[in-house]
């Protein structure tokens, strides 16, 4: 701009008819600026004049014409782009370097794009999605089944079996007794209520008994010492586990 003001505020001569640069409401001549304040550029070390523009990223310097793709050389002053060791390149160079592949497409994941992290795999968040109703799981609870991933409702819908005993979902820990499923917590003794879940057990019309109660009720007791006879224990089964 041209001056109004009488003097240079460093060097003191005369402002009128030249231009000036303000800083913090003084005149500068352009070459008493130029020495004091122009921010040198990391590109080429020289001075970024008052007339120039300075383009500047995490306190660094570059003139426009240096603002450049450190692989491509592509100009970076109206392009996205993104630093690697404090090396800049546009998105396109660092994508081919740096950039993860997608689990789902195979496509490359774009600096600044929403990625998610799964099981040591990367995801656009557009392909990271319910394999059943095809809605973004984002960070919704989920299940995966045979590689594939399913958000729980789905899952419990086309997979999950239901306890025999509560009608209730079996999520994981489930046990398998006449082709039924139930959970862990609810196949207990007929008897005692005891889990039996990992143990031996007997059925008795059709209901499974720990082997303290099914030989305090039904065994069979000697005839001398009253106690119950425990030969059948060598036909308990274990009981199957199902997940």
């Amino acid at each position: 701009m041209t001056s109004n003001h009488t003097d240079c505020h460093y060097c003191l001569q005369s402002l009128r008819g030249r231009k000036y640069a303000l800083r913090e409401e003084n005149a500068y001549c352009v070459t008493c600026y130029d020495s004091l304040f122009a921010n040198p550029c990391e590109e080429c070390k020289k001075p970024i004049e008052c007339d120039s523009k300075d383009l500047a990223y995490k306190g660094r310097h570059w003139h426009e014409g240096c603002f450049k793709c450190a692989k491509c050389s592509c100009s970076l002053a109206e392009k996205p782009f993104a630093a690697k060791d404090e090396v800049l390149l546009c998105t396109e160079c660092y994508s081919d370097e740096y950039s993860s592949k997608c689990f789902h497409c195979q496509k490359t994941i774009m600096p600044g794009s929403r990625k998610m992290e799964f099981k040591g795999s990367s995801w656009h968040e557009s392909c990271f999605v319910c394999q059943y109703c095809r809605q973004p799981l984002g960070t919704k609870p989920l299940i995966t089944k045979d590689n594939e991933n399913y958000c729980v409702p789905c899952f419990e819908k086309q997979f999950a079996h239901h306890c025999y005993s509560c009608k209730k979902v079996i999520t994981s820990g489930g046990v398998t007794y006449h082709d039924q499923p139930w959970h862990k917590e609810c196949f207990v003794c007929a008897g005692c209520k005891t889990q039996l879940s990992g143990q031996r057990f007997i059925s008795k019309d059709e209901y499974p008994y720990c082997v303290d109660c099914f030989s305090k009720l039904y065994a069979k007791k000697c005839a001398a010492c009253k106690k119950p006879i425990t030969e059948f224990v060598r036909k308990i089964s274990k009981l199957e586990w199902a997940f």
